[in-house]
């Protein structure tokens, strides 16, 4: 079985580089497919309250009999909890529904700039909950610079990670700079923008030269460059193929070659402008 690094976040806390996303898994499949993930040997999960999954993630998690300090759990606020006392009520209802007695990972979701609530006033909930163990880390999902930067100055606890979306089409340079700087952690969503860039040619032909998937040759661009991923699927071999990263790599050229496919193509919605509570 592969061995997949990890990645040190800036309290300590080690998170696997590559996990298994479950964004858009129904709710009735996620605890067979993400168990099949465990079997795999991901130890990583990235799941979201938006997603309405997480009964599944931690049904998976029991059924696996693996300890749950083996497994890494991420989960996200929903955007329609930002307010302080229902940042802990949401939080809360993670955990009941997780059947868990931490997360590992808590996120806010999106900054959603053009709410009453502040997210400065959600974050400094998020603390709240960091400070009683119940999350080992918290960070931050979708925050531009000038959100980052805003969030820092202001209170006590730097972002741990911050889940952004990335892939060859939006590099994310700048963003994942400003992240470096302050020492966050960058994760990378839609890491092959949602399949997007597999018919590339400059992608293909790496693919073909080493013997691999234009996927694996994406998700390898990620993990040398130090992005954080957790690619999703619900067909089995597709789990096995995406967790099968680690007995090749990719040269500096062809690094190079893919970090500039980057056109600033935005799959999801802008963070500056993106304000949906549903």
């Amino acid at each position: 079985m592969s061995t997949v690094p990890t990645i040190a976040l800036n309290n300590g806390v080690s998170i696997p580089q590559l996990g298994f996303g479950v964004y858009q898994i129904p709710p009735e499949e996620t605890k067979e497919t993400t168990l099949a993930a465990l079997e795999v040997g991901y130890r990583h999960i990235d799941t979201a309250q938006m997603y309405g999954n997480e009964q599944g993630v931690g049904e998976a998690v029991r059924a696996s009999g693996l300890d749950r300090s083996d497994v890494f759990v991420t989960s996200k606020l929903n955007n329609g909890f930002h307010a302080h006392d229902d940042a802990i009520k949401a939080f809360d209802t993670s955990l009941e529904t997780l059947g868990f007695d931490h997360l590992d990972l808590f996120l806010i979701h999106w900054p959603l700039p053009g709410i009453d609530v502040d997210f400065v006033e959600t974050w400094q909930a998020l603390e709240e909950i960091y400070r009683t163990g119940r999350a080992k880390s918290i960070g931050v999902s979708n925050f531009q610079p000038s959100h980052l930067r805003r969030l820092i100055q202001e209170t006590q606890i730097v972002p741990a990670v911050n889940q952004i979306e990335v892939h060859p089409y939006l590099a994310q340079e700048d963003l994942r700079a400003v992240d470096a700087e302050h020492g966050v952690a960058t994760e990378a969503w839609s890491p092959i923008a949602q399949g997007l860039v597999l018919d590339n040619p400059t992608i293909t032909g790496i693919a073909s030269e080493q013997g691999k998937t234009a996927a694996q040759v994406v998700l390898r661009w990620h993990i040398q460059r130090g992005d954080i991923v957790f690619p999703k699927s619900v067909t089995r071999s597709r789990i096995e193929e995406n967790f099968d990263l680690f007995d090749f790599e990719l040269s500096d050229g062809d690094m190079g070659l893919i970090t500039a496919l980057d056109k600033g193509q935005r799959l999801g919605p802008d963070p500056d402008t993106f304000n949906y509570i549903p």
